[in-house]
């Protein structure tokens, strides 16, 4: 039988706050194939989702196929915009929702892990965040500000933890990030700059495979998801629309699921998956490849 074994190996997923989105059920899916996994929440959030764990709101979902429960090996703060703590501003460092979780930046996350677990603790690194403050908006109607935050926050943020995590990742280690098709379709509704996030973040994937591949013997891939209707991409708007819209004129037309994307991901992170890097791989039922809605 061929199996996704990944005893032994550590991931970092960085994006988790909760039970309901597709970094949980990647972290969930690394687990259930012998992943220790270490988690990377932004700060605002932290005590939330501390909180949740702590007071056994997310039990259900922690729960594994063997019966055993999920358990994170750490917990970190990390907030991706910020590649070291000096390039925070001070109103960010001294801001409440900032306050006592340390050094918050990439930089700062990747010390703690060297501390923790020595030189090279890595074997997975998966970018779950986005970001996009005025995703509500129009292209035209955005800001120049809140456009370049759309880009620093979900696709320069690839780039940074590539190149502070790579060299403390073991031979054969996989980076992941999540992408949607607003990267080369005009998804009305989908605004503030990400759609050109997400496009920036599959081309610089493919750069990365190639500078990565040969600096730190890694792969870079990302997975392009349907949408789904978690708390982080109620921010839209337009979710619910979104899923629906999916469903009705996908190949496949049952709603697609984070486990499903949590699987390829697991994958993908796996030896099975070593001749793979620079890709985009689908996973939304089929619907990359419509171009006309269903009659039906």
């Amino acid at each position: 039988m061929l199996n996704i074994d990944l005893s032994g190996k550590r991931a970092l997923v960085a994006g988790v706050a909760d039970d309901a989105g597709y970094g949980f059920a990647i972290a969930k899916a690394l687990a259930e194939a012998g992943a220790s996994v270490v988690v990377g929440t932004w700060p605002p959030a932290l005590n939330i989702f501390r909180n949740l764990l702590e007071r056994g709101k997310m039990e259900e979902s922690l729960v594994l196929s063997s019966g055993a429960k999920l358990a994170f090996e750490s917990i970190h703060p990390l907030d991706a915009e910020y590649t070291t703590l000096a390039s925070a501003p001070e109103s960010v460092r001294e801001n409440k929702r900032y306050a006592g979780v340390g050094d918050f930046s990439i930089d700062g996350l990747a010390t703690k892990l060297v501390e923790d677990h020595g030189n090279t603790p890595l074997d997975i690194v998966v970018h779950s965040l986005a970001n996009g403050p005025e995703v509500k908006k129009a292209l035209l109607d955005t800001s120049r500000e809140g456009y370049l935050t759309a880009l620093s926050v979900s696709a320069y943020s690839l780039i940074a933890m590539v190149s502070r995590f790579g060299p403390l990742m073991r031979a054969g280690g996989s980076v992941l990030s999540l992408t949607y098709m607003a990267s080369e379709r005009v998804i009305p509704g989908y605004g503030g700059g990400m759609s050109s996030a997400k496009a920036a973040l599959e081309s610089d994937t493919r750069v990365l495979a190639y500078e990565a591949g040969r600096r730190f013997g890694v792969r870079v891939n990302t997975i392009s998801a349907g949408p789904l209707a978690s708390r982080a991409a109620s921010a839209i708007g337009i979710i619910e629309k979104m899923v629906g819209y999916v469903a009705a004129n996908s190949p496949l037309t049952e709603p697609l699921t984070a486990t499903e994307v949590g699987h390829v991901a697991a994958f993908l992170a796996s030896p099975l998956a070593s001749g793979i890097t620079g890709s985009v791989v689908y996973v939304d039922k089929g619907y990359h490849a419509m171009g006309m809605a269903s009659p039906d």
